[in-house]
């Protein structure tokens, strides 16, 4: 008689596909999932008429701008919990034992967050666009811009959320850190996003946003995980 036990599922799973599933449930649960950052993007572009006036030619002029602003806003949202929770609950100390990767840590924790925050603006940012008078030519370039621009933001935010995740209001600290590290995304990703209007090229800051995002990607990582050995010293 074979005694051997097969292995659970949980068991099978990869240390990074376990934690991404952790990872996508605990945002959902705590955090609003998707619904929240998209409420939020709502209410910034709903703010926009009140304060620009009912003009629709200004309104569609800035709107690229306003939803590149409300996306990057709306990004913020739950960063400075994206390591906080696990130093709390000392599930950060596992992670930084881990046999798998510290940087592929910060990044499979970076994917589930732009998933449950940023994807669902891409995809509703074609609709707030119209709310703001943006021309419907512009539609696909602020759609692209975001999709290519907001992984950008959310690695970026994981070097901030690792410099202050032991700090008791590290919140309030993560947007004067990470802001001014947006702003090469936020320029490139506007100009791309404009594009269309008074003929303005959409592929040379389409490029840049994508390189931007490359660098992103490579970088963030590797200082997000400095941070966190740094900080477990």
């Amino acid at each position: 008689m074979n005694t051997e036990k097969t292995p659970s599922k949980e068991a099978a799973r990869s240390p990074l596909h376990a934690l991404f599933l952790r990872e996508l449930r605990i945002g959902q649960r705590i955090g609003g999932g998707a619904s929240l950052g998209v409420v939020f993007f709502l209410i910034l572009v709903t703010l926009t008429p009140f304060a620009v006036g009912p003009d629709l030619a200004l309104l569609g002029r800035i709107a690229p701008a306003m939803l590149w602003i409300s996306a990057l806003l709306a990004t913020l949202l739950g960063l400075d919990r994206l390591f906080q929770a696990d130093h709390e609950d000392g599930s950060l100390d596992l992670l930084l034992t881990s046999r798998a990767s510290l940087e592929l840590i910060v990044l499979t924790k970076c994917l589930a967050h732009w998933l449950l925050t940023g994807l669902p603006l891409v995809i509703a940012a074609p609709f707030f666009g119209l709310m703001l008078a943006l021309p419907v030519n512009q539609l696909w370039s602020v759609t692209l811009s975001l999709l290519v621009g907001t992984p950008a933001l959310t690695l970026i935010g994981a070097i901030g959320a690792a410099l202050t995740v032991s700090l008791r209001r590290g919140g309030l600290l993560l947007p004067v850190l990470i802001l001014p590290l947006c702003v090469p995304a936020l320029i490139f990703g506007v100009a791309a996003a404009g594009a269309g209007a008074n003929a303005s090229p959409f592929a040379p800051p389409f490029l840049i946003l994508c390189a931007l995002s490359l660098l992103a990607l490579v970088g963030a990582p590797i200082a997000a995980a400095a941070a966190l050995r740094q900080m477990s010293e």
